[in-house]
């Protein structure tokens, strides 16, 4: 995939990391979960689309049998590790493989729709419709976003070492600046941080599930920057927290 707004029109293909992150990327802090639940996903006898889901993490942690949950992603290989997971777990989750522009879902099909870590990647001007047209009256859309602090040592680090490699990468820039769009009127935001704990293992797992990494560079490239990153983390505990800051923006959809 090659998006002009992404990376300096770079190419990625989250698609090469989904073995490691279905392993690694389930980090999200208890924090937000309650909070997405305060806002009703995944409630009793509501019907909950997430997009963008990867391999499913929003969809396996807020999971209640007694609502419809449905989840969408373009990439096969996350799509097929989302369903293996659920499968393991015994949940009924309907996972498809499809692009978060044309879903083929029904008209007002939903009482929520999320997009965690993703609607960046995505049309804004198709999505407004698409998302219009999905929602039930009076419906919810939430994004969610949760990044490394900068000034945290280990992110710090690893994101440089990243660069040093990977020139065309601008980390979370994207990211950042979609927070702050107004989608649709009565937009609601909050952030807050969290310490997150990581072994050397999961941060160097984490690290390569990011798009900068695996996601983009080539085979001769990826090892390079996996063996200075290992050797860089050598240098820390072997136990470590890394402080992320996360953003939640919900609209009421009329």
């Amino acid at each position: 995939m090659t998006l002009k707004k992404i990376d300096n029109g770079s190419y990625f293909d989250f698609g090469k990391t989904s073995s490691v992150y279905a392993r690694y990327r389930d980090i999200y802090p208890k924090e937000l979960y309650e909070k997405l639940r305060a806002l009703g996903v995944a409630a009793d006898n509501t019907s909950w689309l997430d997009l963008g889901t990867g391999t499913g993490v929003l969809p396996e942690n807020l999971y209640n049998p007694n609502a419809e949950i449905s989840a969408a992603d373009i990439s096969e290989q996350q799509i097929a590790f989302a369903k293996d997971k659920a499968e393991k777990n015994g949940h009924s989750i309907n996972y498809c493989c499809l692009p978060a522009e044309n879903t083929g879902f029904s008209d007002s099909s939903f009482d929520c729709i999320t997009a965690a870590q993703c609607f960046f990647y995505f049309d804004r001007d198709k999505m407004r419709v698409e998302i219009n047209r999905m929602l039930k009256p009076g419906g919810k859309f939430i994004k969610i976003f949760m990044g490394w602090d900068e000034n945290d040592p280990v992110a710090l680090e690893s994101q440089n070492l990243v660069l040093k490699l990977n020139k065309s990468w601008e980390s979370a820039k994207s990211a950042l600046e979609d927070i702050n769009d107004n989608l649709f009127p009565g937009k609601v935001s909050e952030s807050f941080y969290a310490d997150l704990p990581f072994t050397r293992e999961s941060w160097h797992g984490r690290m390569c599930a990011c798009r900068g990494t695996l996601a983009s560079m080539n085979s001769e490239t990826f090892a390079l920057w996996e063996k200075e990153h290992i050797k860089m983390l050598e240098r820390f505990p072997k136990e470590f927290s890394v402080k992320h800051i996360i953003y939640i923006t919900h609209f009421i959809v009329p």
